[in-house]
């Protein structure tokens, strides 16, 4: 059978009558993050506040001294000893901010009751490898540091992201499994793994939400001419590593449509080979960025999100 995209979202689409996007040219970063980043802020305007959940933000200290904002999403005030999770937003390595993912890490606190920090970290290309992970790195190392006053069990921390913020998220639980810090599970969600995922598959090009010109834009931003070569470090592009062995239960959850889905299998594959638990969803008919859009499947992997935050 061919593919096909999930009716749900076919129909969702065509109520929504917007026109089609216009694809940025390879390597056009600039355009790339105006466009993005419109959709983004447009998408995240129309989930639920829930001002139910506090939002309190705090500096971290990046490796080169620089702050970095981090802002902390509290689901009770009465709330006791328990786990966290560090979030790490999208944007294809070029893009994004906690600003506009402010309602959907909410959405996940008031869903689980996990409190979540979320992460500003800076991107390329003008803050290329290793300044967005080693941010991130520093926000898990932030919230450790800061666990008792938060009410947080430092064994019970989670790292978590979508896109490039699941792709920053594995590579975050590389280097704390290298480094010593306890990380409990990894949540990614369609993550960005390989930057070697540049030349077309002709089957899922005309489905790619985000395009394999976007991929490579991104990646050679992060990377420079170092990109698709023998030298990229896992700690950029965490399928790259050879070892896999140590880290923390992992969830990955990608759509059938996606440009990322068998970097994504191949991930969780090689997780699992090395005896570690994996938990690892494809859903048909789904490209890149199906769950922002309010349709059953989206639900059902949000809800599958929600179950595995709540059993931290």
């Amino acid at each position: 059978m061919p593919y096909a995209v999930d009716p749900d979202l076919i129909a969702y689409a065509m109520s929504m009558n917007a026109p089609p996007r216009t694809l940025a040219a390879r390597d056009d970063w600039r355009t790339l993050r105006e466009q993005a980043e419109a959709g983004l802020s447009l998408l995240d305007s129309s989930l639920p506040e829930h001002p139910e959940v506090a939002r309190i933000d705090h500096t971290a200290v990046a490796s080169d001294g620089t702050e970095l904002l981090v802002r902390w999403y509290d689901p009770s005030p009465d709330r006791q000893l328990g786990p966290a999770a560090v979030f790490l937003h999208g944007g294809g390595m070029v893009l994004g901010s906690v600003a506009m993912y402010d309602r959907l890490v909410a959405g996940y606190v008031a869903g689980s009751g996990v409190p979540f920090l979320s992460v500003d970290y800076r991107v390329a290309p003008e803050h290329p490898h290793p300044t967005p992970v080693e941010d991130c790195f520093a926000g898990l190392q932030w919230l450790v540091e800061h666990a008792d006053e938060l009410r947080v069990d430092p064994a019970r921390v989670a790292v978590m992201g979508d896109s490039a913020g699941g792709g920053l998220a594995a590579g975050v639980a590389l280097l704390a499994r290298d480094r010593d810090v306890a990380v409990a599970r990894q949540i990614l969600v369609y993550p960005m793994l390989d930057d070697r995922t540049t030349t077309p598959d002709p089957e899922l090009a005309p489905y790619a939400a985000w395009s394999y010109d976007d991929n490579y834009t991104g990646w050679h931003a992060l990377l420079g001419d170092a990109v698709g070569g023998p030298d990229v470090p896992y700690s950029a592009a965490p399928a790259r590593a050879t070892d896999l062995s140590g880290l923390p239960p992992t969830f990955i959850d990608t759509g059938e449509l996606d440009i990322f889905r068998d970097e994504c299998v191949e991930y969780a594959r090689r997780i699992s080979a090395s005896g570690t638990s994996v938990e690892l969803h494809v859903h048909s008919g789904c490209p890149h960025g199906f769950d922002r859009m309010p349709i059953p499947v989206a639900d059902r992997a949000v809800a599958d999100r929600v179950r595995v935050l709540r059993r931290l």
